[in-house]
């Protein structure tokens, strides 16, 4: 079984972080997860410490001020390359889980199963026989930015944005070094890093989606209907960019 590390962002979780969830997913498989507060206001640094010091699974990593989603995943990513080699595979989620954490084992049996995979992520692909639970204006705003994606990046990829992700280690510290452009749509700017990497190989050599089973929305999303507002400029940056 190869060795995982996950990366959960923080930001003022005290009082909505599933922690039962986390600790009987621990009873079960051998992961270990990296709570990473992102200069919460609450008491958010409280509660990780109190995980981190009752769970050996779990550890926390503080960071002294509010950086975004982008960038807690990014130092937590770092983090975890930096003080441990002995890792196959980290990735992340979101603290609410509305990505449930059994949707992470596919990606895990997946990355073992396919060695050229570099890169699994997840995709709220809604279909007979899944449960994936999303506003109408949601989903049809995430259809119309994953059609742009698509297209400005020729990127063939149904999802972007979903919360879950899962790499190798190997050789993906490079991929995380520099600062993402954009704290909401960092997870283009992962593919276009890969790419450059990489650009000799077609990206379906070496990422896969994995359709979710499960998803949920969870309220009090930091995403508002304004973020998508101003995606255009966005994109146009990270085009730019990595052109």
């Amino acid at each position: 079984m190869p060795k995982v590390a996950v990366v959960v962002p923080c930001y003022n979780e005290a009082e909505r972080l599933p922690v039962n969830a986390f600790e009987d997913f621990i009873g079960n498989h051998d992961y270990h997860f990296l709570f990473v507060n992102d200069g919460s206001t609450d008491d958010t640094a409280e509660l990780l410490a109190k995980l981190a010091d009752t769970q050996s699974q779990f550890s926390a990593l503080e960071l002294e001020h509010n950086v975004g989603k982008a960038e807690a995943v990014r130092a937590g990513i770092l983090h975890i390359l930096t003080s441990d080699s002995s890792y196959d595979l980290v990735g992340f989620i979101d603290a609410d889980l509305a990505t449930p954490l059994e949707e992470l084992v596919p990606f895990v049996q997946l990355l073992e199963k396919s060695p050229d995979y570099r890169l699994v992520m997840g995709s709220r692909w809604k279909r007979l026989g899944s449960r994936i639970r999303r506003s109408t204006l949601r989903h049809y705003l995430g259809r119309i930015f994953a059609t742009v994606v698509s297209i400005t990046f020729d990127l063939n990829v149904y999802d972007t944005q979903c919360g879950a992700k899962m790499m190798r280690c190997q050789d993906l510290k490079p991929i995380f070094s520099e600062p993402f452009i954009s704290p909401w749509f960092f997870d283009i700017e992962i593919l276009c890093r890969f790419r450059q990497r990489f650009p000799d190989e077609p990206v379906d050599d070496w990422a896969a989606e994995t359709p979710l089973t499960t998803w949920h929305e969870v309220g009090g999303s930091r995403v508002k209907l304004f973020d998508f507002l101003l995606a255009p400029l966005a994109l146009w940056k990270i085009r730019r960019h990595y052109r």
